[in-house]
């Protein structure tokens, strides 16, 4: 009854804003996987000019500190089995921002098309038509591999890349393991930490040979990032030991990260910018005076 009483109190609210003023707007930005510098210029125009930012945990600090003092935060965040706002709750909170006639910025780590949500949340929209845009980010494989020195793809090791979510929506959803097996190919698991056991049992069971490189990226492109190289057989062991954020990387080309990685989280190249978290008005309008050019 509460939720029949909320859609009907929001559909009034949209017919009197047709009447009354202009709506309001949504725009999923990606945040991408945690360094500040890797967020696009338009990412950065947003952030900025928005009136409230609804955020995740994955979103870091850095990034969230370079919204304006007037800006109102909304934090939204999950860890696995946990929620501190129901993904209902969200979509309720972007369509009543936004027929205030606010500029919403929903700021998602990575992208928000890549295991983001970012189609439901604006499935939400469409019965109040709510105006929208989507702002592409780095998506966590991408950034993070990269950061450890791990080419997704190598002409000696991989030919394709597949992103699996370790989450389901239901448990009777399925993976295709068998074809998940198969040789010269690299798997990047999202959110896999917990099911790290099921994921090593379900691949050997599948014929993926137990000695097969892996490597744990917790915490990518961060002052706190790890690479925990391991092999399938003692995957869930060594998963054990990361904490989340962390992806999980199967293939031959987790081996390469021992001669191509460049990253020192100890000395992040964020380091040099720390004046952009102090004065970020005057450092967007730098940057906005140069993509206008």
């Amino acid at each position: 009854m509460a939720i029949l009483n909320t859609v009907s109190q929001l559909s009034q609210a949209v017919n009197q804003k047709r009447d009354n003023t202009q709506l309001g707007k949504v725009v999923l930005v990606g945040a991408g996987p945690g360094d500040p510098d890797l967020l696009t210029v338009k990412a950065l125009r947003l952030i900025q000019q928005a009136d409230v930012i609804v955020y995740d945990r994955l979103v870091s600090n850095d990034i969230v500190a370079l919204a304006p003092a007037s800006t109102e935060l909304v934090f939204v965040g999950k860890r696995a089995g946990h929620h501190c706002v129901p993904q209902e709750g969200i979509n309720q909170i972007l369509v009543e921002q936004a027929l205030k006639g606010k500029l919403v910025i929903r700021l998602k780590g990575g992208d928000p098309f890549i295991f983001g949500r970012g189609g439901e949340e604006l499935e939400a929209l469409l019965p109040y038509q709510i105006p929208f845009e989507v702002v592409p980010g780095i998506t966590a494989a991408a950034g993070c591999a990269a950061y450890a020195g791990i080419p997704l793809t190598h002409r000696d090791h991989a030919q394709s890349v597949q992103f699996i979510t370790g989450h389901l929506k239901s448990e009777k959803e399925q993976i295709d393991w068998a074809s998940l097996a198969r040789s010269n190919h690299t798997l990047v698991f999202y959110m896999g930490l917990t099911q790290s056991g099921e994921i090593r049992r379900r691949l050997e069971a599948n014929g993926m040979a137990p000695s097969t490189p892996v490597a744990i990226v917790e915490r990518g492109t961060s002052k706190q990032q790890r690479v925990l190289p391991c092999s399938l057989e003692t995957l869930d062991i060594i998963a054990e030991h990361a904490q989340s954020p962390a992806l999980i990387i199967i293939g031959s080309v987790t081996q390469l990260t021992h001669k191509l990685s460049w990253f020192t989280p100890e000395k992040s190249a964020h380091d040099e910018y720390s004046e952009m978290r102090v004065t970020p008005i005057a450092k967007v309008a730098k940057v906005a005076k140069v993509a206008s050019l």
